[in-house]
């Protein structure tokens, strides 16, 4: 049985319960913005296995029970129902962050298969940090500089041509190419460590790895950040592809490194051939990159949480 943890209306969530549905899996949706009746008890005893009751739909069910946990959650004092107004009320939003303390603590500890635990989306947090375990798997990466230094920008761009810059952190940015007009502001950095990457010419392809299985999806756009086409003027496409499986094999290996189950790998495909990684996501969107190429990611998760999958 699976327990389903987020917002059943988010896509990555619904995809994952419709993929139950049609895979006949058993599974419990914990709703994150139902928090506030949610109970939660977790039992830890010495030389045990952790243990518990989830009491949630007016039914108790033993924590014992669940073979893999789907982990997508929002920061719980953002939500609707804990934000100030007139309707706050500091008892439910007590139960609430109580409620969610427990089950990271509880999706830690478990030896069930959890995608992802929180401690291991940390590695996100920090880009030059995650870049040391892609390079240890073998993947290439761009020429990087992380600086707040205008002047050695400008040696960096002398000595690369073409530059692009995004955060060195885990919150979402969208990459852009150094153009003359943003060299105008470039002293904005000064507040601001940034990192530049020399561009790499080639075609993207998103993996999104579910433990075992590998689903490689083409992204065909001259947009320098696919993931917002519009915004430079340019459409896309996604289209399904088979990775050499010395690469698939570098991508299992990376998101076992990083114990991510579930893993979001950017890779880019230069003309000679070569694959350069950018970066992983521990908790991708992949119903983007589903809804555009047709693969059934959400089935891969779903058979690696029930234990069809090899852990």
């Amino acid at each position: 049985m699976i327990l389903v943890c987020g917002i059943p209306s988010d896509g990555p969530t619904r995809l994952v319960i419709e993929a139950a549905e049609v895979a006949g899996v058993e599974h419990v949706v914990l709703n994150q913005r139902e928090s506030r009746s949610i109970g939660l008890r977790v039992d830890v005893r010495r030389g045990e296995p952790v243990d518990g009751i989830l009491s949630l739909c007016g039914r108790d069910w033993p924590l014992s029970v669940f073979s893999g946990v789907f982990l997508r959650l929002m920061d719980w004092q953002d939500l609707p129902e804990n934000r100030l107004g007139p309707t706050y009320d500091p008892g439910g939003f007590r139960r609430s962050g109580l409620l969610h303390d427990a089950l990271t603590q509880w999706t830690e500890m478990t030896l069930c298969r959890v995608m992802n635990r929180c401690s291991a989306m940390g590695s996100n947090a920090s880009k030059p940090y995650q870049a040391q375990f892609i390079q240890e798997t073998g993947f290439l990466t761009p020429p990087t500089l992380i600086t707040s230094d205008p002047g050695r920008i400008k040696e960096f761009l002398r000595a690369h041509g073409k530059v692009v810059f995004k955060s060195i952190s885990g919150t979402r940015s969208i990459v852009r190419t150094l153009s003359d007009v943003r060299l105008l502001h470039l002293d904005r950095v000064r507040l601001l460590p940034t990192q530049f990457q020399a561009f790499v010419p080639g075609t993207n392809v998103r993996v999104h790895v579910t433990g075992e299985e590998v689903f490689a999806t083409e992204i065909q756009t001259p947009a320098v950040d696919y993931r917002y086409p519009s915004s430079e003027g340019e459409e896309l496409k996604m289209v399904p592809v088979q990775l050499p499986e010395e690469i698939e094999a570098r991508c299992r290996a990376l998101a076992t490194r990083l114990a991510l189950p579930l893993a979001g790998i950017d890779l880019k495909v230069t003309p000679a051939g070569e694959y350069y990684c950018f970066e992983v996501n521990p908790m991708p969107a992949y119903s983007f990159f589903q809804e555009g190429s047709g693969q059934e990611i959400a089935g891969g998760i779903v058979r690696y949480l029930s234990g069809g999958d090899a852990a």
